[in-house]
């Protein structure tokens, strides 16, 4: 039985990852942070809590790392583990770039001391491609990070590539663009609106507050993703591929959207100064054309829909919390 180390367990894609491994007959196990309050949530919210072999780790501790290693002795490690959020990055930069950047290498050199045979994945993003001005980006496209997070992922990202021609490490960067799901962070724009256009529908809420709305994503579908992430580490060779859907949005046609799935009137939808980055990426969109030419890989669910499952779901997540029901989510205590 093949067994799978996923770092970052319970973030969005470690928890759709877990999921899909555990259907594919793995044994999963997951580090995690120990901190006050552990997030666990996501894998309550599928049901697959009990199945995963929790072990507690951190990134920033080489000693931790390899400790986890001898415990699940994988045969595959997704490396998921990151400060992810954007903007946060701008308040944090040397905590993001120890975890986001020099994370990644310590689990690198980790697996050249236990076990180089180990296939690794590295969660790459686009953010790394940042101001670059072509219209769509794929793997050979330049890479010019704009702010503190894509600059650790880019970090990792060349590392990533020198652990496999150095070391012949079976070592694959994963260029995913944005993708999204009722388990996206409250953080990230996307969940931020579905979240407040399902509270504004049932009358908890009365306004939408968001930051650059003319910025354009490539988002698709996380439970998409995380088989590109598998089938990425099936391949005979190593090799970097980029996710998305070849399409783009902003995020004013996004927050309509989700108003009109909602029924409510888009007035409700303000921009504040507060809400904007030092520094932000107008304009992202991938070209998925080699990881579906080598990959068989293809994304299904395009933005139409992915906004209809997220508005969908939270309007679903706040009836249930108003009529006492328990639901294991981020904003059910809110």
């Amino acid at each position: 039985m093949t067994r799978a180390l996923i770092t970052g367990i319970t973030g969005q894609d470690g928890a759709y990852l877990a999921r899909f491994l555990l259907k594919k007959g793995y044994t999963v196990f997951g580090t995690f942070r120990r901190q006050s309050s552990s997030n666990f949530w996501r894998l309550h919210y599928l049901k697959i809590a009990n199945k995963i072999n929790l072990i507690p780790a951190d990134v920033l501790d080489s000693t931790s790392v390899y400790r986890a290693l001898e415990e699940s002795n994988p045969t595959e490690i997704y490396h998921l583990a990151a400060q992810s959020f954007v903007g946060a990055s701008f308040d944090q930069p040397l905590y993001t770039s120890d975890v986001t950047g020099f994370g990644t290498v310590r689990v690198l050199d980790e697996i050249l001391k236990f076990n180089k045979k180990i296939k690794f994945y590295q969660a790459s993003s686009s953010e790394m491609f940042g101001s670059e001005k072509s219209p769509v980006k794929n793997e050979s496209s330049p890479l010019m990070p704009s702010s503190p997070y894509a600059i650790s992922k880019l970090y990792a990202y060349w590392q990533t590539k020198l652990y496999r021609e150095a070391y012949d490490v079976y070592a694959v960067n994963g260029i995913l663009f944005n993708h999204e799901s009722p388990l996206r962070g409250l953080e990230f724009v996307t969940r931020k609106i579905s979240n407040e256009v399902a509270r504004i529908s049932l009358g908890i809420s009365k306004k939408l507050e968001l930051g650059n709305i003319l910025a354009k994503r490539d988002w698709g579908y996380a439970p998409e993703y995380v088989e590109g992430i598998w089938k990425s580490l099936q391949a005979k060779k190593p090799d970097d591929y980029v996710m998305a859907t070849n399409e783009n949005h902003t995020v004013k046609e996004f927050a309509e959207k989700a108003c009109k799935i909602a029924g409510i009137s888009t007035k409700c939808i303000s921009v504040s100064k507060k809400n904007l980055r030092p520094f932000d990426v107008n304009n992202l969109k991938g070209d998925y054309s080699k990881a579906k030419r080598k990959l068989g890989w293809n994304p299904k669910t395009k933005f139409n829909g992915l906004v209809k499952i997220m508005v969908e779901e939270d309007i679903h997540r706040w009836e249930q919390r108003l009529k006492g029901e328990y639901l294991p989510w981020d904003a059910g205590t809110a």
